[in-house]
């Protein structure tokens, strides 16, 4: 499985640096290689005083010596000076010259120039793939953040479901080994909701990171007049711990009051202690449970409920 996934890394490499033509002599037809251009780039996005080698070595990921070449290249070149640091004159920082500054936005106006062409052919649809394909490869490649991002809630919009299926199946899946017995049931639960859908008794909560769908939770009618039910909650992995999971539910208890529910219910199974525990938080209390063979195993299916 890991040799699959580096291959297939090794192959979106090869295909991506030759697409934005990384491979060419000269970055953005500036003159410049990538990484003297990464360099002007850098010292570009810096406050006064900040650009030192040091911090470049470390922004860039590269050996100092390595940096101090390039800073020596690019100095003869006439794009960057060294200043002496206003904190400690014992220490230096970089500077763009008037020559550099235009060589600077020169570049920046090709590369923008060239990624919005390259663009320009892809669906709307097809760009917002791609940026959330692109956040889910920073996140899970990039240093380990300090701080995750705040999700924002949202109403669903047309493919969320879709993905709300999906994401169960493969989640479920992966941490608990269920069947594709629990994704066709998901899949029949998210059906009725499109189907059955009205706008004053039910709702959908999609969570959301940099176009990314992260979290799911819903409310639906059910058969007995001022009980709502609470379906399909789920958070991705990189979420948990944030309080992402109690935030959907709390939104949907308040969805569900200002519909006028006096009762809301669930439906939940032993193994998913994290969920269990979120409900007994929020107030539900189990008032149900038996014994049952579901999605490949033997477990205790468990009703919840709570005033509202």
């Amino acid at each position: 499985m890991l040799d699959a996934a580096v291959t297939a890394v090794r192959r979106f490499s090869r295909f991506y640096t030759r697409r934005i033509g990384v491979l060419e002599d000269s970055l953005l037809e500036s003159g410049l290689t990538l990484p003297q251009g990464r360099l002007l780039f850098e010292v570009a996005q810096r406050s006064v005083g900040e650009a030192t080698p040091s911090a470049m070595a470390a922004s860039l990921g590269l050996d100092a010596g390595y940096v101090s070449r390039l800073v020596a290249a690019l100095e003869g070149r006439g794009l960057l000076v060294r200043q002496p640091s206003a904190d400690d004159r014992r220490s230096v920082a970089l500077a763009l010259t008037d020559a550099g500054r235009r060589a600077y936005s020169e570049m920046d106006a090709r590369s923008q120039q060239q990624v919005g062409a390259m663009l320009s052919s892809v669906s709307r649809d097809g760009r917002q793939c791609l940026i959330a394909a692109m956040a889910t490869i920073e996140r899970e490649l990039g240093p380990v953040a300090t701080c995750r991002p705040q999700a924002v809630l949202r109403d669903r919009r047309p493919g969320d479901i879709g993905w709300v299926v999906h994401r169960h199946g493969v989640l479920y899946n992966r941490e608990h080994g269920w069947d594709g017995t629990f994704e066709a049931l998901v899949a029949r639960v998210a059906g009725e909701f499109i189907e059955q859908f009205d706008p004053k008794r039910d709702c959908c909560r999609i969570a959301e990171v940099e176009g990314l769908v992260v979290g799911s939770a819903f409310v639906v009618r059910t058969d007995c007049s001022g009980v709502a039910k609470l379906r399909l909650v789920y958070v991705e992995p990189e979420m948990r711990g944030t309080g992402l999971g109690r935030r959907l539910v709390e939104d949907c208890i308040a969805f569900a009051r200002s519909a006028g529910y006096r009762r809301m219910t669930l439906w939940t199974n032993d193994p998913l202690i994290a969920a269990r525990i979120l409900y007994q938080r929020l107030e539900f209390v189990m008032t149900a449970s038996e014994p049952v063979t579901s999605f490949g195993y033997a477990m205790k299916s468990e009703t919840w409920e709570r005033d509202l």
